[in-house]
């Protein structure tokens, strides 16, 4: 019966993989078939249609839940624009390869330059905003100024696109600097805040080359999802061919995303869609299983001890259980029980050669105390002479003007030339001979 259950499990599995696979190819082939004179174009695969009060905030990088994609599905998305120089050609490459994106237009931005608005609206891409000045510490202005930098952005796309039309309500924070009065002033309004799954840090100074590597490199780890990228950037204008080559190769797909209107319902869609990788039935989830509620019936009374039963001052522990009456139970310590007794390894005793110290080594230790003995011997001597004659002793014992000589008798120093004569020192004996300490004479 296993078997056979794991064989239907298997069959279930394989027909699902062929059955993505086989809609992957479709997709492809529909993609190719609009792009027209373009047979590598990576095309648009589909299109899906959100609602941003249902879901106002998405993007992994901040949030927990993201745009409903498929696995190998990509969004593109573009911040800063337009700038003609580089946003024109950006417009160019997707139109080569007819893929849809959303631009996240700079209010500012879009008043020096309403036509290239147009010419993204008239492209067929999704026109959104991105503040109307790009302040780049945007949740750290007053809340006044962040909800006035999101309203002119808003107000200045209208204006650039001419016909009277709104943006999409899709907006992304510049840096994704958000915090919660812009994203509450955001769902009053109707308005989507965007964040994204994976950069590719084309706003940093890197080569087009590394901005490539970094699309792909992050997209193959998450495996889906909203790529952020900017279209004022030349490495990016560089870098977009070969990222699109790519997708392609690799069997992504482009999704476009537009916003849901009277006439355009909502894309039906189910809540685990929203997650990056929503939970699986065959995945065992890591999570410590939640503690359940048990309704008690209501803990039963436990009796109080009294006074008396702290009494341990007496011996007859007969009477004092007697004397706690019946209602607390006595609780008395356990018997030792009686082991047998073990029987003790019996340690070797140290021989006596042990603590023998060799013949060598004690003339050695004797001869080191001679010479210890034989050198405090002489800084005493040297000391005492030094006090008779007057001079200053250093702290180790030795005068400041002259040194013992082995022969234990003092020499001149440099520094004592000049020096009055010193008096003879007291006699002492060493290894029991008389030591003279002749003085010093002026010279």
């Amino acid at each position: 019966m296993i078997v056979s259950v794991l064989r239907g499990f298997w069959l279930r599995s394989l027909t699902a993989s062929c059955v993505g696979l086989l809609g992957a190819v479709a997709a492809h082939a529909a993609s190719a078939a609009d792009c027209p004179g373009h047979p590598d174009a990576i095309g648009t695969s589909r299109t899906i249609v959100v609602d941003p009060r249902a879901h106002p905030v998405i993007g992994t990088m901040q949030y927990a839940k993201t745009l409903p994609l498929e696995d190998h599905e990509v969004v593109l998305t573009f911040d800063d624009g337009p700038l003609p120089k580089y946003s024109y050609k950006i417009l160019d490459i997707l139109a080569a390869h007819c893929a849809k994106a959303t631009f996240f237009l700079v209010g500012r931005q879009a008043q020096g330059n309403p036509e290239g608005v147009r010419k993204v609206r008239d492209a067929g891409h999704t026109v959104a905003t991105h503040t109307q000045n790009h302040p780049s510490g945007m949740h750290l202005l007053p809340i006044e100024r962040s909800l006035q930098e999101i309203d002119q952005g808003i107000a200045s796309v209208t204006a650039a696109l001419g016909d009277g039309t709104a943006p999409t309500p899709f907006l992304r924070i510049p840096g994704l600097r958000v915090n919660d009065g812009m994203e509450a002033y955001a769902r009053a309004k109707g308005l989507q805040i965007w964040s994204a799954d994976f950069p590719a840090d084309d706003w940093r100074d890197v080569s087009a080359s590394r901005v490539y590597d970094l699309a792909i490199q992050r997209l193959e780890a998450k495996g889906k999802g909203i790529l952020l990228l900017h279209d004022i950037q030349p490495r990016t204008v560089e870098a977009l061919p070969r990222i699109l080559h790519e997708l392609k190769a690799r069997g992504y797909r482009i999704v476009h995303v537009v916003p849901a209107t009277a006439d355009r319902p909502a894309t039906p869609t189910e809540p685990p869609q929203w997650q990056l990788h929503p939970p699986s039935e065959t995945v065992a989830i890591s999570r410590w299983p939640k503690v359940p509620k048990f309704a008690a019936a209501g803990p039963a009374a436990l009796p109080a001890p009294a006074l008396s039963h702290l009494d341990w001052r007496t011996s007859d522990l007969a009477a004092h259980v007697a004397r706690r009456g019946s209602d607390v139970p006595a609780a008395l310590w356990p018997q030792p029980a009686n082991l047998p007794p073990t029987s003790t390894a019996s340690l070797p005793i140290p021989a006596a050669s042990l603590f023998r110290i060799p013949e060598s080594a004690r003339l050695t230790l004797l001869a080191s105390t001679a010479r210890r003995a034989d050198a405090a011997l002489a800084r005493a001597t040297e000391a005492s002479s030094a006090k008779v004659a007057g001079k200053p002793v250093r702290p180790d014992g030795r005068t400041a003007t002259r040194a013992l000589t082995p022969a234990g008798h003092g020499e001149p120093s440099p520094q004592s030339a000049g020096a009055t004569a010193a008096k003879p020192a007291p006699q002492a004996k060493r290894n029991g001979r008389s030591v003279h300490v002749a003085g010093l004479k002026k010279r």
